[in-house]
């Protein structure tokens, strides 16, 4: 039995409206949020196009001509701007009937390239039971006509599996939301042992260290400890006729010091450094969770992968903007100059 996609109405229509718009083919993302019984989808992104192509509204017309490269920067863009508990999951192509034969190729190929780059650029491992299939959706621009299949982009050889699409209003409307905000303070040691030392490579290497330990944090939901399977609804009571809940879910505490394994000891090391980088600020985040009896666990994982997300995330952008200004020979002569850096990370 495959998987089943609930779509918000409005990307039936956001999707009617770019095969009335655009031919004889236009891509984009689906954005949303899976759980281990179904999956939704709360947003479509159009790929924007590129300088050459706004001057019209027409694709080239092969599908050969994909950027696949162009499609796979815009899907990691769009990830770093997600709060937690949403991603990429899928893709879709509205093409008109010459082309759609060739279509689920094209979408296969987009789906792994995009997997690829975004597994790259992550500092925290997907969980055992975490779903791994993601949706290529094609739509016929003439009689719009909708097929889903699904990909399991932990297998490289996985083949198309037929996946349900369905439409419903208000999905996300009472969707709840945990907010935090996480103080931070990273030091990061630059080795003397190394010369030629990258900047953002032991950053990268500190930001490893620091995700660790925000894997092993305590949540406090409401001040409370929860247990993982237990239901993040449980105890809260249901407005009369209505699905959504009384009490929104919102104060969450991250204690960083306290670690839930078990007599895990770390050992010290002494090593001569020629500089430092320290990352200080407050990180506020938030993650949202679908309200189909969410489990603790997916809650808690939505928000420690937004926190190690936005750091990261601003670390590289931080870097991505001095390869621009200064250019990329720049950046281990900087990085070797450098005897103390400190980054401000606001809220």
């Amino acid at each position: 039995m495959g998987r089943t996609y609930f779509a918000e109405e409005a990307v039936g229509q956001y999707l009617s409206d770019l095969s009335t718009k655009f031919k004889p083919y236009v891509t984009g993302l689906l954005i949303g949020q899976c759980s281990s019984q179904r999956d939704y989808v709360i947003r479509a992104v159009r790929t924007p196009p590129k300088e050459e192509q706004k001057e019209g509204n027409t694709s080239p017309s092969k599908l050969e001509s994909i950027d696949e490269e162009w499609i796979t920067a815009h899907a990691s863009q769009v990830s770093r701007m997600l709060p937690g508990g949403l991603l990429v999951l899928g893709v879709f192509i509205i093409a008109t009937p010459e082309l759609s034969k060739d279509s689920q190729n094209a979408l296969r190929k987009i789906i792994f390239s995009i997997e690829k780059s975004l597994t790259k650029r992550r500092l925290w491992k997907p969980a055992e039971e975490e779903v791994s299939d993601r949706a290529a959706l094609q739509v016929c621009s003439a009689t719009k006509k909708i097929v889903c299949r699904t990909y399991d982009v932990q297998d490289p050889k996985s083949s198309a599996k037929p996946a349900d699409w369905k439409y419903q209003s208000a999905l996300s409307a009472s969707w709840l939301s945990l907010d935090c905000t996480v103080n931070v303070n990273i030091h990061i040691p630059l080795l003397a042992t190394s010369p030629n030392h990258d900047l953002e490579k032991n950053t990268k290497n500190g930001l490893n260290r620091w995700s660790k330990q925000i894997e092993d944090s305590v949540f406090l939901i409401n001040g409370q400890v929860k247990d993982d399977d237990a239901e993040l609804l449980e105890g809260q009571k249901k407005l009369r006729g209505n699905t959504q809940y009384s009490t929104q879910i919102s104060d969450v505490k991250v204690l960083t010091q306290l670690s839930q394994g078990s007599s895990h000891r770390s050992t010290a090391t002494v090593q001569v450094c020629s500089g430092s980088i320290n990352l200080k600020g407050a990180v506020k985040c938030r993650a949202y969770v679908h309200n189909n009896k969410p489990k603790v666990k997916e809650a808690v994982q939505a928000l420690k992968r937004d926190i190690i997300n936005t750091l990261n995330d601003r670390c590289e952008i931080l870097f991505e903007d001095l390869i621009i200004n200064e250019g990329p020979h720049k950046k281990t002569s900087f990085s070797m100059i450098v005897n103390f850096v400190t980054f401000f990370i606001n809220p």
